[in-house]
């Protein structure tokens, strides 16, 4: 009954009324409504968060053998959320969720073969859980496109496109949709070509005909229709009245994949898996898979993890963030990093919160994060969540600036070889980066405006007093001494002091 209740409802008060069926349910036992409620209090669903009672909920769900409880159990166990941290605890409770059938624990475990997280990394395993994942959303995924919309389509493809899938406005009706379809075709749209490349292809009101499947098709792909590119590829994949020419599939697999279109990502997938009409490339495969992989319906977390950060349920939001961030979604690992940071959070120990904050944005930079590689660079340079060490951030922020061109840690470099902070002192190089940063991004135009006339100004302050014969007792390091770590503050605070007393007298 609450199953039902939740999958028709529409409010905010549908739902929670559904959970109160699945509460009476979970009370007599019924293990789908203990899971549900389990969820419920793990995620905060309706502002019911409780960690404790989820895990005891968890742990007597996993004794009955519920895969989602051995999942949920090892991401808490991974994170430290209400248990003792324990990765390798964590590898058991996912090693048994995945033999259950839990595709989650899939995604998870390909995830840490690929990255070698507590595991050592072995791109064929990783490929093979991925691959079970992918093969199970690829059937999801022929749904995703029928609910999928057509976008610029105008109303006749439109039209005829409700007509082939059928809905409560347009009962499904072949001949309905045929004759919109070409309506729409006649004035050369391509979901109107495309449209009637699938009547023929599969044929819906006509006999099936590829020859003028494939024609259609091929239109509709000219125009750059890229479900109309993965149909043709399929085509040349299966043999389907054409040869086999894996070339060819390819190259329109590549085309539709290029416009994110999730089937032509997954058959190229399954290509470099088999090395079927290119060299093999497990790596190549696992990424592609990956891709797929992140397109499950677990991906609506994000929606639900950003209205609880926005209405301020932080401890809610962090913990989908975390989830979704442990499946090896990048984005869900930068924002739970980001949360972990700000400190608001109350489900994990204070002391706890940078260290797994930079174990995040460590996945993140690996994933090719450039935010992320800036940010570890920053918490070895300042020493949180670890030691200071300024060697590592400077590497961190070299990596940062020569690969991903960012600005914030070109400036953040050219600071270090002003100072010699971990490297070497080069006030030629810092000069030079400075540079770079502001000539590749106009929001570090002021910062390093500013920079410069420190670093000209202290190098002219240098050159006076350790040249003039009358201050020798003045000399440099004897400035650095009495101004301490500030002294470049205070430089800086003399510069912009200079200026407005200039501007000031200017429009005096």
């Amino acid at each position: 009954m609450g199953i039902k209740i939740l999958q028709q409802s529409k409010s905010q008060k549908q739902k929670a009324e559904a959970y109160v069926f699945f509460a009476k349910a979970a009370d007599m036992g019924n293990l789908k409504a203990m899971e549900k409620m389990a969820d419920a209090l793990l995620f905060g669903n309706f502002g019911m968060q409780n960690i404790t009672a989820a895990i005891q909920l968890y742990e007597s769900l996993a004794k009955e053998g519920s895969y989602k409880a051995q999942n949920a159990l090892g991401f808490l166990s991974s994170y430290g959320i209400g248990m003792e941290y324990n990765q390798a605890k964590a590898l058991i409770y996912y090693t048994f969720g995945s033999a259950g059938g839990s595709m989650m624990s899939q995604m998870i475990l390909g995830y840490r073969y690929l990255s070698g997280i507590n595991v050592l990394q072995n791109c064929e395993v990783a490929l093979n859980h991925y691959k079970k994942v992918a093969d199970y959303s690829e059937k999801a995924l022929y749904y995703f496109l029928k609910a999928a919309k057509a976008g610029s389509a105008n109303a006749m493809a439109f039209i005829g496109k409700m007509y082939l899938e059928g809905n409560a406005a347009a009962p499904q009706n072949n001949a309905t949709a045929f004759k919109y379809f070409s309506m729409a075709a006649s004035k050369g749209n391509a979901i109107g070509l495309h449209g009637l490349g699938l009547l023929y292809f599969y044929g819906k009101g006509v006999p099936v005909n590829y020859a003028e499947a494939l024609k259609y098709f091929q239109k509709a792909a000219e125009k750059g229709w890229p479900n109309a590119q993965f149909q043709l590829g399929f085509m040349y994949y299966s043999g389907s009245g054409v040869w086999k020419d894996y070339k060819l599939a390819f190259k329109y697999f590549y085309l539709a994949s290029q416009s994110g279109q999730p089937l032509a990502i997954y058959y190229l997938a399954e290509m470099y898996a088999t090395g079927t009409g290119v060299l093999r490339s497990c790596r190549t495969a696992v990424e592609l898979y990956k891709g797929v992989c992140e397109l499950g319906h677990w991906a609506e977390k994000f929606l639900t993890a950003y209205f609880a950060y926005k209405d301020g349920d932080i401890d809610s939001s962090l913990v989908q963030y975390a989830l979704l961030a442990e499946m090896g979604y990048e984005v869900a690992q930068s924002n739970s990093a980001f949360i972990l940071e700000s400190k608001k959070a109350k489900i994990l120990e204070k002391e706890k919160m940078y260290p797994m904050a930079l174990l995040l944005w460590n996945r993140a930079a690996i994933q090719g994060n450039a935010f992320a590689r800036v940010k570890i660079g920053d918490y070895h340079y300042y020493g949180y969540g670890t030691k200071k060490d300024y060697q590592t951030a400077a590497t961190h922020y070299s990596i940062a600036a020569d690969k991903y061109h960012s600005a914030q840690a070109m400036f953040n470099l050219a600071y270090m070889y002003e100072h010699g902070l971990g490297i070497a002192k080069d006030i030629h190089l810092a000069r030079r980066l400075y540079d770079m940063a502001a000539q590749t991004s106009p929001d570090a135009h002021v910062p390093v405006f500013f920079a410069l006339v420190k670093l000209e100004t202290v190098h002219l302050l240098q050159d006076i007093l350790f040249f003039n014969q009358f201050t020798m007792r003045w000399k440099w390091m004897k400035l650095d001494n009495t101004l301490v770590p500030y002294w470049d503050l205070f430089v800086i605070g003399l510069i912009v002091a200079v200026l407005i007393f200039l501007l000031r007298n200017h429009y005096g």
